[in-house]
């Protein structure tokens, strides 16, 4: 879709002195990761981060191999199809599990960078079937740290969750104790050894299983009204080309065990449903079974170790002094005693102007 059929959703009323919504324009570009002449792996690569990291490179990088890691062979025999080998030489189409580490290190020989990106992300799903989320969501971290340590990866970066921060379901649970594994790991790495850090981010416009489909699948079935769990609930929004960005760079900075948060906007759900349909009713279902009625990303217990950069926050081991003294030289400042970030305080508060941009960003 391009930006401008995207902007033509829905025409709300936009407010001439608007909220500041110049979080939901950061792009996260610079500095990125040089990926030229290196072996990157994706595990989960046929994801919508994964199908959308793989063109991204594609179109920066001449990389020696790009490998596309998943269990699912039908997504990897349509993913071929829009990156076939023969245009494209340097991918590899890896059917693998998390789960099994033995095919981990068989697939992760040579290889320079690992983005993970697996899981199992559905809170609902993971509610009905805790020791599959397990499985995948924790020993399968467990799995990525052990088989890039044996085999001698360079930097790996994980992909968390808004919910991982003071969980309340088991998904959010299962992406807080992979957070620690991967901050962990770089104490069983030696001084030289792999370096490993994780992302954390909120919802993903643009993504399968995002509410903006969801809202559009039930304009197109006829629908007369949408569904909204709670008129005060807010989430954190980020573009899949943003989240992708924000990956790459903090790559090319980490020094290993940080968990990087960026800048991005929230907003209301029935603000986000009136943009996409803003002559269709809205009614109140109630909060689902482990859903928070705001998101938190950094939690007030995380505020001694966390530094701010321009476009980010950064939270740090608490013994890691020489890290700190590292971002506080390029800029970064400590935030104050009981700091925290969460969806309903965040100061960067999307407008309907803002969130067309975003929603654009998103559809372009």
């Amino acid at each position: 879709m391009s930006p401008s059929a995207a902007l033509a959703i829905a025409t709300p009323e936009i407010v001439s002195a608007p909220t500041p919504i110049f979080s939901g324009l950061r792009d996260f570009s610079q500095p990125w990761m040089d990926l030229n002449e290196k072996s990157v792996l994706v595990t989960g690569g046929t994801g919508s981060f994964g199908k959308h990291f793989i063109k991204k490179v594609i179109a920066q990088y001449k990389p020696r191999r790009l490998i596309v890691f998943s269990r699912d062979e039908l997504k990897q025999f349509e993913m071929q199809q829009d990156f076939p080998v023969e245009k494209y030489p340097f991918i590899r189409y890896f059917i693998g599990d998390v789960r099994d580490r033995d095919r981990l290190e068989l697939a992760l020989r040579g290889v320079d960078f690992v983005v993970h990106a697996a899981a199992m992300k559905q809170v609902t799903t993971a509610e009905y079937n805790p020791f599959e989320c397990i499985r995948t969501n924790v020993f399968g971290a467990e799995n990525v740290v052990s088989a890039c340590l044996r085999v001698g990866v360079k930097r790996v970066v994980a992909l968390s969750t808004d919910k991982a921060a003071n969980p309340i379901n088991l998904y959010g649970a299962s992406k807080l104790a992979s957070d620690k594994i991967f901050v962990a790991a770089n104490n069983l790495a030696g001084a030289d050894g792999t370096r490993f850090s994780v992302v954390r981010y909120g919802n993903v416009f643009g993504s399968r299983g995002s509410v903006v489909p969801f809202f559009k699948k039930l304009i197109a079935d006829g629908a007369d009204s949408l569904p909204i769990t709670d008129e005060r609930m807010t989430r954190f929004w980020i573009t899949l080309t943003q989240g992708v960005n924000f990956v790459l760079s903090s790559m090319e900075m980490m020094k290993g065990g940080e968990i990087y948060v960026p800048k991005i906007p929230s907003t209301t759900i029935p603000e986000l449903a009136t943009l996409v349909s803003p002559t269709h009713k809205q009614h109140v279902i109630g909060i689902r079974p482990g859903e928070k009625l705001h998101e938190t990303m950094i939690p007030a217990d995380d505020a001694h170790c966390t530094v701010e950069l321009e476009d980010r926050f950064v939270i740090l081991q608490s013994f890691a002094n020489a890290a700190r003294d590292a971002y506080l030289h390029r800029g970064g400042k400590p935030v104050a005693d009981g700091f925290s970030y969460s969806s309903d305080k965040n100061p960067e508060q999307l407008d309907p102007r803002g969130l067309q941009t975003l929603l654009a960003m998103a559809y372009a």
